[in-house]
């Protein structure tokens, strides 16, 4: 009989453990931090926005792979960050995220087991950390923003929580060689209407970062065909 592939798309309430949670404490808050705090002189702003519950998302701009570690590293609650399903077929990686508290996501669809996961994250001491921009950015410019995350909001009542990051694209080794800061914003109630979400992270994103929003080309030409009509 062949073995049942693990699903890391589904989190039990189990899984949010304090193991996961020591593992993600000494990796994040004392492995990276030892780094960021050395070697990019990190500045952290706006922890007073951090609501004391845990009925939020915390929403991130994209520059790098560090960006996770990173967001979990300043933020005083465990966090489960979605990730793209592809990360979960390599290995050594699969093992590392999903310890880190990770679980998979398809990012052309959230299935009801993403709507599951969020709900069990909810119920546990854990916050759930998403980026609406899904794939890495470049500096200055905010861009491939979709409204998955403020749908999601919707669908299980959380609010959104904005944070810029900058400075995390540049890699750096040196001691003191480096410069990240983040700005933790104010809290974006969830709506109705997940496109007035959206767009008020954008808005808020863009005054946290100094970074300047940009619509993709596809939303630009469907934009240029009905204006054309």
């Amino acid at each position: 009989m062949a073995k049942q592939k693990k699903q890391y798309s589904t989190r039990k309430a189990s899984q949010f453990n304090r193991w996961r949670a020591m593992f993600q404490f000494l990796v994040c808050k004392i492995g990276y931090m030892v780094r960021l705090k050395l070697v990019y002189r990190i500045e952290v702003h706006g922890l007073e926005n951090v609501p004391k519950d845990n009925k939020y998302i915390i929403c991130p701009n994209h520059l790098s792979t560090l960006d996770p570690p990173l967001i979990c590293a300043v933020m005083p609650r465990c966090i489960a960050f979605m990730a793209k399903k592809e990360l979960f077929d390599i290995p050594f990686l699969r093992w590392w995220i999903d310890w880190l508290g990770a679980f998979s996501v398809n990012r052309e669809s959230l299935g009801p087991s993403t709507v599951k996961t969020v709900q069990t994250i909810q119920n546990s001491d854990w916050v759930l950390g998403m980026f609406p921009q899904g794939t890495r950015g470049v500096p200055g410019e905010i861009r491939g923003v979709t409204k998955g995350f403020a749908g999601l909001a919707k669908l299980t009542k959380c609010n959104i929580l904005p944070v810029g990051i900058i400075g995390s694209n540049e890699v750096k080794k040196l001691p003191f060689s480096g410069k990240i800061i983040v700005n933790i914003g104010e809290i974006i109630p969830y709506d109705k209407n997940p496109e007035v979400v959206k767009e008020k992270w954008i808005e808020s994103i863009q005054q946290l970062t100094g970074f300047k929003y940009i619509k993709d080309e596809q939303s630009q030409n469907e934009k240029v065909e009905k204006g054309a009509m």
